[in-house]
């Protein structure tokens, strides 16, 4: 079967999101109020289907839009995002997918885009097309009782308050707290209006109703906003009157320890609360150090989050800062023929171009994804056969330029 792989005309866009909403096994029925939400804000160049060439229909998904992914040192590359990757069950194992992601990562690097992101949902498929698990997440459930914050906890302790405000206050300060927060955040990326219209319910999708939500601002004790926490709680008692209820948190922002501390002691305070979801935080979050007793925080999910491929090794190399100064030559392979090739990276200057001089260690272009924020071991990897040191001493090296002093976190799914 040779299908026909092309953006989808703005009349096959109904039945090019009934198949995303298929293949995530959500619904086949697309509504006008998510059809007009797709029109509006989908780029139809860069939304993909597959056709089948008997019938005619839309068998497989693809879509990308631009992104901002904030590197060690703070600044931001342009990426190219890919989401709504789905398969027909009735088409799986055609090569449908290879020849979607390889047209598209030839037109990402053809655009300029120094790499792709994506969120896995099944971990073994994306390696194969150069992506390498760049950051992890962790969730944690907190026994309220046993932090003993329902019972002692009245105010922040360093002189900020924190208010309960509206949907309509939580998206006038929320855009400005996220941009200071991922200018600081290895892994983060940017959060578009629609993201904020969608998370306070200004804009809803049929598919997804809107549930509301609660918002907790904290200031300063100078009235700076430097907190903000969205969270919902369901509504469980027993038949003796016993409250049993979960807060569910949906975002938490913070850009000091002072405004982390409030916001989580915060919600372990509120009455009728047994236990707090964290929701997806950095691997090495603050939370459970945060409590006056760590073990009262279970983790309850620790997996692979954000994935990068390097499409442009040179500015992707140049982009971040490294830890300490050093000069490796890495030898990239990539079978695509996107990023391979011999690099000098000179991580004192931040400088890098391609070289002819002897590689000091052999890589794929996956494992320079997992290593690119600063989250992986390359003596990991070494141990792993994932990485060949030519030159002794090139893999300590290595892991002392690329490492970062805090895990690199992305807190959006996409």
């Amino acid at each position: 079967m040779t299908a026909d792989i092309r953006p989808v005309a703005e009349s096959e866009l109904a039945e090019w999101l009934r198949t995303v909403q298929t293949g995530f096994l959500t619904s086949t029925v697309v509504t006008d109020g998510d059809l007009a939400q797709r029109a509006k804000y989908n780029d139809i160049s860069r939304t993909i289907g597959a056709f089948d060439p008997d019938t005619g229909g839309c068998v497989a998904t693809f879509r990308t839009f631009p992104q901002q992914l904030t590197v060690p040192g703070g600044a931001a590359v342009p990426a190219d995002a890919v989401t709504n990757v789905t398969v027909l069950p009735t088409h799986r194992r055609r090569g449908l997918l290879t020849r979607m992601m390889t047209e598209e990562l030839a037109a990402a690097k053809e655009r300029g885009e120094v790499l792709s992101t994506l969120i896995a949902a099944e971990y073994p498929i994306y390696g194969r097309y150069g992506y390498g698990p760049a950051t992890t997440a962790a969730e944690w459930e907190i026994d309220v009782p046993r932090t003993g914050l329902d019972r002692r906890w009245s105010r922040p302790a360093d002189g900020g308050r924190i208010d309960l405000v509206d949907a309509a206050e939580a998206r006038r300060v929320g855009p400005d707290l996220h941009d200071r927060l991922r200018a600081g955040t290895p892994g983060a990326v940017d959060r578009t209006e629609r993201w904020w219209n969608l998370a306070t319910g200004l804009e809803t999708l049929d598919s997804r109703p809107y549930a509301e939500r609660f918002f907790a601002v904290y200031r300063s004790a100078a009235g700076e906003v430097q907190g903000l926490a969205a969270y919902q709680s369901d509504d469980h008692w027993t038949d003796a009157k016993v409250p049993l209820n979960t807060v569910h948190v949906k975002d938490l922002l913070a850009v000091t320890p002072q405004a982390e501390r409030a916001l989580w002691e915060f919600l372990c305070s509120i009455d009728w609360v047994l236990k707090v979801r964290t929701g997806h935080r950095a691997p090495d979050d603050l939370l459970p150090l945060l409590l006056p007793d760590p073990r009262a925080a279970r983790t309850v999910t620790a997996a692979d989050f954000l994935w990068v491929r390097l499409l442009d090794v040179v500015r992707a190399l140049e982009a971040r800062t490294y830890a300490v100064p050093g000069q490796l030559v890495l030898e990239v392979e990539d079978p695509a023929g996107l990023a391979g090739g011999r690099y000098r990276l000179d991580a004192g200057a931040r400088a890098c171009a391609r070289t002819e001089d002897a590689p000091d260690l052999v890589l794929g272009v996956s494992e320079l994804g997992s290593l690119y924020l600063g989250d992986e071991s390359v003596s990991r990897l070494a141990a792993l056969g994932r990485v060949r040191e030519l030159r002794p001493g090139a893999v300590a090296l290595a892991d002392a330029v690329f490492r970062t002093a805090r895990r690199p976190w992305c807190p959006d799914i996409f």
